[in-house]
């Protein structure tokens, strides 16, 4: 393959060319994909992969509206550039006014350290390899004599994204993504445990595999329970599988149009109250192990972000700060229709919380669930944001402050903003990877909370 910055340097000279557009956008990721996986004790599968994508979004003006065209390619081939920039050409002229259209950003209002081209945009995308595994495959072969079967997963990404206009800006950034998923099982019982890194470096895997080990003990006794509202401790991994689409559902044009459930009548919910525990939501590119991509470089719009603010600075914003909500996503259309400030969500997302471990939330419960995992999230009613799904691999009964075996697994309908309102206690905000999410929000930190009436709405019958 040629390098991105050639790529880059082909789209604009061929758009160019054809003229038929006023303005172009070239988005570049490349990507470097390592995987390991494991089942029953034996390592069986690993491989490593290159790919390339590349979009061209072609902005056609008149006056203060403007109509889009995006192709995207995953071809790798030189020559097949020309016919991505003519198609894109071809799509702008033919489509109708775009709703989020917005003036051409300058390398200013980008905020690229006074510049217009990033340092490294001419160094070459970084790859990774099997060999980032060595350490904790050497920890799981380990972990493979003893009694319990070890079935999981690794994968590690590195996705080098470069942006460039028309008008001279050229970002560039290199995300690592990382996770590990473990499922224990003995006896018919089963637990899993899952991290995320960006390095593979502190990876915890013996004290993931411990942890499993005594999940699996406690459900050598096993408890029936019926439907109903229990006391209920939830692990960073849950909260974070729930605040996680919340954070998805907080687009401000939905939210002013009455369509979700963050609208309120003649407006929006900002600066309505959710919880006394002070807790903030918020997503930050330069959080601290869960660093992400500082700009916006997107193929599409959507409520949340616009093709025309592509390589806008992404800042921290607290979607729920103190415990009341107090901001919306709003691309630059839509912050000025609504007169609302611009925010952009960052592909991270955090919780604060308290100075309670998990250990010491178990150890102060009377009577209660440990719920370990979600599965299967679906949506039920946007309006009020209720999610339905199914609990997996470990609830757990607690009584006297002791975990003192299983029980059968539920269907649960809750919604997040319910949680936080009901929540009674927030523990210690720790880096999580969320169950079921995880294939596209590795970056999570959130703290367990304790909420006295989870709605375990039926039993499931799923092992």
């Amino acid at each position: 393959m040629i390098s991105a910055p050639q790529v880059v340097d082909l789209v604009l000279a061929e758009a160019a060319r054809r003229g038929r557009a006023d303005e172009t956008i070239v988005l570049v990721t490349d990507r470097s994909t390592a995987s390991l996986r494991w089942a029953r004790n034996t390592m069986t599968t690993n491989g490593e992969s290159v790919s390339r994508e590349t979009t061209v979004i072609s902005f056609v003006r008149q006056g203060d509206k403007a109509r889009v065209g995006a192709v995207k390619s995953s071809e790798v081939d030189p020559d097949t550039i020309a016919g991505l920039v003519a198609a894109s050409q071809d799509a702008a002229q033919a489509a109708p006014e775009a709703r989020d259209s917005a003036p051409a950003l300058s390398g200013q209002e980008v905020a690229l350290s006074g510049q217009e081209v990033a340092d490294d945009w001419e160094a070459p995308s970084p790859l990774t390899g099997a060999a980032v595994f060595g350490n904790i495959a050497a920890r799981l072969v380990d972990g493979f004599h003893r009694s319990d079967a070890l079935y999981g997963f690794a994968r590690h990404e590195l996705d080098t994204t470069y942006l460039a206009t028309s008008g001279g800006i050229r970002r560039r950034f290199t995300q690592p993504t990382g996770s590990v998923e473990v499922n224990a099982k003995r006896d018919g019982a089963s637990a899993w445990a899952g991290v995320s890194t960006a390095d593979f470096v502190g990876v915890p895997i013996d004290s993931m595999l411990d942890d499993l080990c005594l999940r699996l003990g406690w459900a050598s006794r096993t408890v029936e329970l019926p439907a109903g509202r229990y006391e209920t401790l939830m692990p960073p991994s849950t909260v974070a599988d729930m605040m996680i689409y919340l954070g998805w559902s907080m687009d401000g044009r939905g939210a002013q149009e009455g369509r979700t459930a963050l609208s309120a009548p003649g407006g929006t919910r900002v600066g309505e109250k959710l919880t006394d525990l002070g807790l903030t939501l918020y997503s930050d590119p330069a959080a601290a192990g869960l660093n992400c991509l500082p700009f916006v470089a997107t193929s599409s719009s959507s409520e949340r972000v616009s093709v025309f603010d592509n390589g806008l600075d992404i800042g921290r914003v607290d979607w729920i700060r103190d415990g009341a909500v107090n901001a919306l996503a709003y691309p630059r259309s839509a912050a000025a229709e609504f007169d609302a400030p611009v925010a952009v969500p960052a592909d991270n997302l955090l919780m604060t919380g308290g100075t309670t471990s998990l250990a010491e939330m178990i150890a102060g419960t009377k009577r209660g669930l440990l719920l370990t995992t979600l599965w299967y999230m679906r949506e039920v009613d946007p309006t009020v944001l209720l999610l339905t799904g199914l609990t997996r691999d470990g609830v757990y009964l607690i009584e006297d402050g002791e975990v003192t075996g299983a029980v059968n697994n539920f269907r649960f309908n809750e919604s997040p903003l319910d949680l936080l309102r009901r929540a009674a206690e927030a523990g210690v905000s720790e880096t999580t990877l969320p169950r079921e999410w995880g294939d596209w929000a590795t970056r999570a930190q959130m703290p367990s909370l304790r909420i006295p009436d989870f709605h375990m709405s039926s039993v499931s019958q799923a092992q």
